[in-house]
């Protein structure tokens, strides 16, 4: 590996923004290390640190950064679907334009489904042995309910990239105003949930709010988030005032019990939080890319890069057993909070980091990095697919988002018994989301092959 890393840092055209790589890396480092300072298990159960201590929620203003990824994303959708486009696309060729859209999919998505995909398939193995086995209880069903919980990130970014042409179109025609639109509709989301009672419309945000993020992207693909001072301090105040009189909480993730989540769906509030990060990361960029000029540095960088999102994927369950192991060896589970299990919480992040470093060991062959674009999910300019093949990847796309957010929100536990959960008012088992899946990962591949290769 450290010889590949080494010919990937090296072959770094001049013209790369490290910075973008940088920033991929650290925003998921930040939600693994958050998830594991969150997480308060004890004999009984699993808990949440911020809920038993009130007062660390500010910190979730800092290790809330999943808008970062969403942002980085964007740009790198921007550059990868017109770097296609160029190569392959005739001007005024729908046909054309077709076929770069369903190789743009697959070569997107494969960075992201492949590892997932496996992911998947073995904690369902494992899921249905246990339970034919009799077990499932305890930390057990813990585990097998709350692995799969961060997929949801992987299914909302799936949409942004089935999404990205006529997003880019916008942009490319509006600027701004593209993201406005978003953005303002994601604030009427808001007022009909929260003024007028309006049921269900809060989910409407899981697009918007996401969609106004990854629109940020594109403009600074294009240079034209010029001050990012302004973004960060416009988004930061506005955070705090909706916070501070709004019916906004005041964290930035998920609280067990609350009535109102900033993430899920998402709020207004957690967009001017993701503007003010935007913001705050671009000031930034100065000083770290003249970090990255480091060859060292910027090494470091692309081997993360080469298996981030397997690290992902993975570190619940290296969390899980990391507990699991001290349960079995009776190694005593502090009070959450309480001084001694401060004082556990370096050894738990080490030997979880230990263990998420031999599942990456393992499954990192599934994670491919893209030889023309070292470090990152960018990918190679694949062939353009059969002409009319982009409707096909279009439903693929549509068939995974939804099977890989329905596994998110119903788990492994209790897979025997039809367990469900609901996924736009339609009940999901988890069998039926492995299915939806596998066949719309199926279909993208099947669109999204050069025609050479059919």
């Amino acid at each position: 590996m450290g010889s590949s890393v080494r010919d990937l840092a090296g072959a770094t055209p001049a013209t790369r923004d490290r910075y973008v790589d940088l920033l991929r890396v650290a925003s998921l480092a930040a939600v693994v290390l958050g998830h594991w300072l969150m997480a308060a298990v004890t004999p009984d159960g699993v808990g949440n640190l911020l809920a038993v201590v009130p007062a660390l929620q500010p910190l979730t203003w800092l290790l809330q950064v999943m808008p970062v990824f969403f942002f980085v994303g964007g740009f790198s959708h921007a550059l990868s679907y017109r770097s296609l486009l160029r190569k392959h696309a005739r001007p005024a060729s729908g046909a054309a334009a077709d076929s770069v859209y369903s190789a743009f999919l697959r070569a997107r998505l494969q960075r992201l489904l492949r590892p997932t995909t496996v992911f998947v398939l073995v904690w369902g193995a494992a899921a249905l042995i246990v339970q034919l086995l009799g077990g499932g209880g305890g930390l057990t069903g813990a585990t097998l309910r709350m692995v799969t919980q961060p997929l949801w990130f992987i299914g909302i970014y799936l949409a942004m990239v089935a999404l990205t042409p006529p997003l880019l179109r916008l942009h490319e025609r509006y600027g701004w105003v593209a993201f406005a639109g978003p953005a303002g509709a994601a604030a009427a989301v808001d007022i009909l949930r929260f003024a007028a009672g309006v049921p269900y419309v809060e989910f409407l945000n899981f697009a918007f709010v996401w969609l106004a993020v990854h629109q940020l992207g594109f403009l600074r693909a294009d240079g034209r988030i010029r001050r990012p001072a302004l973004l960060a301090g416009a988004g930061l105040v506005t955070a705090c005032a909706l916070v501070a009189f709004g019916p906004y909480p005041l964290s930035m993730v998920g609280m067990p019990g609350e009535k109102v989540s900033n993430m899920a769906p998402p709020t207004l509030a957690l967009l001017a939080h993701g503007l003010w990060l935007v913001g705050a990361v671009e000031l930034l960029r100065a000083p770290a890319a003249r970090l990255l000029e480091r060859p060292r540095v910027w090494r470091t960088v692309v081997a993360a890069n080469g298996v981030a999102m397997t690290a992902f994927l993975w570190h619940l369950t290296a969390m899980f057993g990391v507990y699991g192991a001290l349960l079995a060896l009776d190694v005593p589970l502090p009070a959450p909070a309480s001084a001694a299990w401060w004082a556990q919480v370096p050894l738990r992040i080490a030997c979880a980091a230990a263990l998420t470093a031999a599942l990456v060991a393992v499954f990192r062959t599934f994670e491919r990095p893209a030889p023309s674009a070292p470090g990152t999910d960018r990918g190679p300019l694949a062939a353009p697919g059969a002409p009319g093949a982009g409707p096909l990847a279009a439903l693929g796309a549509t068939l995974c988002l939804l099977g890989v957010l329905g596994l998110s929100m119903v788990g492994f536990n209790d897979l025997l018994d039809g367990r469900t959960a609901l996924l736009i008012a339609i009940p999901v088992s988890a069998p039926a989301a492995v299915a939806m899946t596998l066949g719309g990962w199926l279909l993208v591949e099947r669109a999204g092959r050069g025609r050479g290769a059919r």
